[in-house]
């Protein structure tokens, strides 16, 4: 049994996330993984496989019901809420999601396995850590993932959500991504305290709509999503 599995699962209840045992096999290979590549690469300055569960897997796996919740309510929107017991129409493509600067993949991988009927793409303008993205999509047999290297103000293609983890400043990653935001569309940017002052430095272009306070297993430090529309 792998040295993780006992905290993932006592981090998943905590986080009311309910994973099939395949997923959470991924989960700790994508550590394993990660832990290879930052002994060689230095991907990220947490070492510790403890610590990466902490402040990584279950830093990014507080968001994945939130990102679900936000779905339903864009798929309401798009579609409409079924009626008379008819079932929603499933002809509709996947959602699209951008992960800004993701760095080792976080949340991006994260969510690629949580949430396997979103396409997720990494962009990170470093090319060995989009070369880690798409390793771990080929081991791990991803299909919904891929890496992209670019800077973000080149990406046009649009993208349902873009979600950013420790990335930059509200203003910088609106600025930077609005061109990339699919009509309707939403970013999700996960912060540590409130950034009161960042929201309020945010240009016309986008509006705060919800921001929701998280709570991550094991790290006692402030956690928050800051919804926007554009």
């Amino acid at each position: 049994m792998h040295v993780l599995s006992l905290p993932l699962r006592q981090g998943l209840d905590a986080l009311g996330l309910s994973l099939d045992e395949h997923q959470q096999n991924q989960l700790l290979s994508y550590v394993d993984l990660m832990g290879k590549w930052t002994r060689v690469y230095n991907l990220t300055a947490v070492r510790d496989p403890q610590e990466m569960l902490t402040h990584h897997l279950l830093d990014s796996l507080s968001v994945v019901l939130p990102l679900r919740r936000q779905l339903e309510a864009l798929r309401a929107e798009q579609f409409g809420n079924p009626q008379d017991g008819q079932a929603p129409s499933e002809s509709h493509q996947p959602f699209a999601l951008l992960d800004v600067g993701s760095g080792a993949g976080l949340p991006g991988v994260v969510i690629a396995i949580t949430c396997p009927d979103i396409q997720v793409t990494c962009l990170d303008a470093v090319a060995k850590k989009v070369a880690f993205i798409q390793q771990v999509a080929a081991t791990l047999k991803l299909s919904n993932l891929r890496g992209l290297h670019a800077r973000v103000e080149t990406v046009t293609n649009p993208f349902d959500i873009i979600s950013s983890r420790a990335f930059a400043s509200l203003a910088d990653i609106v600025t930077g991504s609005h061109k990339a935001l699919a009509k309707g569309g939403v970013w999700m940017a996960m912060k540590g305290i409130t950034p009161d002052e960042e929201i309020a430095a945010l240009p016309e272009a986008a509006k705060v709509f919800h921001v929701e306070q998280l709570q991550v297993p094991g790290l006692d430090a402030q956690r928050c999503l800051v919804w926007m529309r554009g």
